[in-house]
């Protein structure tokens, strides 16, 4: 069996006895109890803290600038100036556009809403839009969702005569915009307690700073403050906690004929409405407006009192979201099949003339996931190239496009997700240099993926009631994740095939328990997977209700093979090996006794002659096999005495290694290996 991890690293922490017991007499179940002191949760005070929906809302014009915010939009109303609200083309900008003209007409302003067409103008305050508005007699631009690096456009819009009054919620570079008011809870002078508000969070703060009455405003407008928080993947806590709760409940019982008819229109119910379900649910359809070029259809919802309208949009958006969805498999598609045959990329590095600029980096992602590589997808425009790009297991994007930028125009983003251009005649040369920095990273580095488990249970603590008190940590998201547990040493007792084939159902067995489990996209083969193998997984507790019976069920995250000993995941200095900068307690670390060597051998003997395995699941196979515990790091360490002495041959293919045997040369003397000399004088030294 050779189970493909999708995870290398499974992070597991333990509840502490007297912390569970703690909080379990404070009236929280045992499940929950053990999940919340493996959080570092120790007693009934810091749950209420970490947990609370109700906080106090901390004062507005704590924000750096807000007193100036508020006071010039405030004489823009007196004044009857026409003021323009200018936000982004995502749900988070979406809803602060929205939330922020819809306060300011309800209380007598002349206000405009404008978002940037997303192909047309991109991201932020741009010359196209302030000399539209120009023209239209605006006199005040209030930012939402962006505008903090808009040095530039400030400078326009004083040449202009126009007022700028930014609200951000992104990092700030070193020089700000010269604006009247730049409010932004992550300016360096800024006292504001969360900095984690989305933008539409800053949007709500300036709306309360006008009317001084939060709660007024947060019971208008928590829904549209939830969804931006949600959708932009806002910590759940602190404030955020509070916004998204109260949102729930709004949507829940929205007086918005937009949300009624985009809940109907995508089969979110109030019985089922969640953070959850805003981000798979809810957000993608609101998205696909600004992906697709539709943006006036997002803004119209949220704005629209009439309900035939509101459902002629929802619909609308619906069908939009599909065409997405159609867009997106194709571009898959076509990506897919200009992929080179045979070894796995170490970075994928593709172009194409016909590709939608606002949906490839939805394909970078699902690719980055599916072929454990960056991903950079290029949308080709004549001569030049926009491309989105998507990180996977710890690969640093910012930090490569920054080593790589005399080959590009421009470039921005993070670690995780980047976006540049690039001219056409350098795309061949950027995959090259790309794949070789890709390559570099996972041989030095090794396995980086990581999935946070909190503790690992028992059968008998799955239970239909034991989920349904995990409702105590809800509202769960970013910052407060859904649970995650593990069960070790599971029969595999029944597979089989869903949802047209495209999702594996498994039924587990411990002793006497049997569970039954769903793993979405996924099947035996891509996780090597047969009835019989004994398996630690991991996995969400979840009710399954079917035709009014509730059961438990397992929604997988990943499988991997069960091990009795240690399986140790730590490389101890391996990479140092090749540059010979060892230190002594690192060779001592790696140097393998007759035993491991020998353990190691006997297991890739009784195998075929060619082995492609990813390593950590090799060694986790090895340690179940021999009884004994192994490292990653003395694995790789044992190949490399192995491949000096003529034994075997052994390549890096990207996550996986690919082992060969050397016919005929079964036996060698170990001591001749330069790996082994160099781990023995390092030792000694």
């Amino acid at each position: 069996m050779c189970i493909a991890l999708k995870y290398g690293i499974w992070n597991v922490s333990n509840p502490d006895v007297n912390a569970v017991n703690a909080l379990v007499g404070a009236g929280y179940s045992p499940l929950s109890a053990m999940i919340l002191s493996s959080r570092g949760i120790h007693d009934a005070a810091m749950a209420q803290q970490q947990l609370s929906c109700n906080a106090p809302l901390p004062d507005p014009y704590l924000m750096t600038d807000m007193d100036l915010a508020a006071g010039r939009v405030g004489l823009a109303m007196t004044r009857g100036e026409k003021i323009a609200v200018f936000g982004d083309y995502d749900v988070d900008g979406i809803t602060a556009t929205c939330l922020l003209t819809d306060f300011l007409r309800r209380h007598g302003a002349d206000c405009v809403s404008y978002i940037p067409g997303r192909l047309e103008e991109g991201y932020g305050l741009n010359p196209i839009a302030i000399r539209h508005l120009h023209k239209k007699g605006v006199k005040l631009i209030i930012t939402v969702d962006c505008g903090i690096t808009a040095v530039a456009e400030a400078q326009l819009c004083k040449q202009l005569g126009i007022d700028l009054v930014i609200t951000d919620h992104h990092e700030c570079k070193e020089q700000l915009p010269e604006a009247i008011a730049v409010v932004d809870p992550h300016r360096p002078d800024c006292g504001y307690p969360h900095m984690t508000l989305s933008g539409v969070g800053v949007a709500f703060k300036l709306a309360a700073a006008l009317t001084g009455d939060q709660q007024e405003v947060l019971r208008e407008y928590a829904d549209m403050v939830c969804l931006g928080t949600v959708a932009d993947v806002m910590p759940l806590l602190g404030e955020n906690r509070v916004f998204v709760a109260h949102g729930l409940e709004s949507i829940r019982h929205t007086h918005r004929p937009g949300i009624a008819a985009l809940m109907k229109e995508s089969g979110c119910t109030a019985d089922n409405v969640s953070a959850t379900t805003i981000g798979f649910m809810l957000a993608p359809r609101i998205n696909a407006a600004g992906r697709m070029g539709q943006i006036d259809w997002a803004v119209e919802l949220f704005l629209t009192d009439d309900e035939e309208r509101a459902e002629y949009l929802a619909k609308a958006l619906c069908d939009l979201n599909r065409q997405r969805q159609q867009v997106e498999s194709q571009i898959y598609d076509e990506a897919v099949s200009m992929l080179p045959v045979g070894q796995p990329p170490e970075a994928i590095v593709l172009a194409d003339e016909s590709w939608h600029q606002g949906v490839v980096g939805i394909v970078a992602s699902r690719m980055a996931e599916e072929y454990c590589c960056p991903t950079f997808l290029i949308c080709l425009d004549g001569e030049h190239g926009k491309a989105s790009s998507r990180s996977f297991g710890g690969f640093n994007l910012f930090a490569s496009l920054t080593a790589l930028s005399d080959l590009l125009e421009s470039y921005g983003g993070h670690e995780l997700a980047a976006g540049f251009t690039i001219h056409r005649q350098n795309i061949a040369q950027f995959r090259e240099q790309i794949c070789k920095l890709a390559s570099e990273f996972y041989s030095d580095s090794g396995i980086r993926t990581v999935l946070d488990i909190d503790c690992t249970i028992t059968p008998e603590l799955l239970t239909v009631r034991g989920i349904d008190s995990l409702s105590a940590l809800e509202p769960c998201g970013n910052g407060c994740p859904k649970p995650v547990l593990m069960m070790k040493n599971l029969i595999a007792e029944r597979i089989s095939m869903v949802g047209n084939g495209r999702h594996m159902r498994l039924r587990l067995r411990s002793a006497h328990h049997s569970i039954n489990a769903i793993y979405f996209s996924a099947n035996p083969e891509s996780v090597s997977i047969e009835p019989g193998d004994l398996v630690d997984v991991a996995f969400h507790p979840q009710i399954n209700e079917f035709r009014g019976e509730r059961t438990v069920q397992m929604n997988v995250l990943d499988i991997r093979p069960s091990c009795s000993f240690a399986c140790s995941t730590e490389l101890g200095g391996y990479s140092h090996i090749a540059a010979e900068t060892l230190t002594s307690d690192e060779a001592a670390f790696l140097l393998p006794d007759r035993a491991v060597l020998g353990a190691v051998w006997r297991y890739l003997a009784g195998l075929e002659r060619t082995v492609r395995e990813d390593p950590l699941c090799l060694c986790r196979k090895i340690v179940r096999w021999a009884n004994r515990p192994l490292s990653l790091g003395q694995l790789l360490t044992c190949l490399d005495i192995f491949r000096d002495v003529g034994l075997l041959r052994y390549t890096r293919q990207h996550k996986d290694i690919l082992i060969e045997l050397t016919a005929g040369a079964e036996k060698a003397d170990l001591n001749q290996s330069q790996t082994m000399q160099t781990l023995l004088h390092a030792k000694e030294s």
